[in-house]
């Protein structure tokens, strides 16, 4: 591949490549403690609302009772809506009794020995 990498560079001689890389890191190191020292300062400025925790842990246990009644509801609608069509289907069965064994002697719901 002809990935070229800041440190491998083709026009880099084999001994400067150490130099380069403390010249990279320094940068870097500068970089980074410049950018830490910007990030202080905004966020020292910043003063979260006296009741911040109040409100968000209100907020979370509203939305955990809302979570928690949805479901039940919703198990509610599913529960009664299966027995409501169990009982339906149980319904719809013939009243007249019908045939449960056609042997030899036409034994017929009801009128077996026994």
């Amino acid at each position: 591949m002809n990935d070229i990498s800041p440190d491998t560079s083709p026009d880099t001689k084999p001994g400067a490549s150490s130099d380069r890389t403390a010249e990279d890191r320094t940068a870097e190191d500068r970089t980074e403690e410049e950018l830490r020292t910007a990030l202080e300062a905004l966020a020292g400025g910043v003063r979260p609302a006296p009741d911040a925790y109040r409100t968000a842990r209100g907020d979370w246990l509203r939305r955990e009772r809302r979570r928690r009644l949805v479901l039940v509801v919703l198990i509610t609608v599913v529960f009664t809506l299966a027995t409501l069509i169990g009982l339906w289907v149980l319904n719809q069965t013939p009243s007249d009794p019908g045939v449960i064994f056609s042997g030899s002697g036409g034994t017929v719901a009801g009128t077996g020995p026994g």
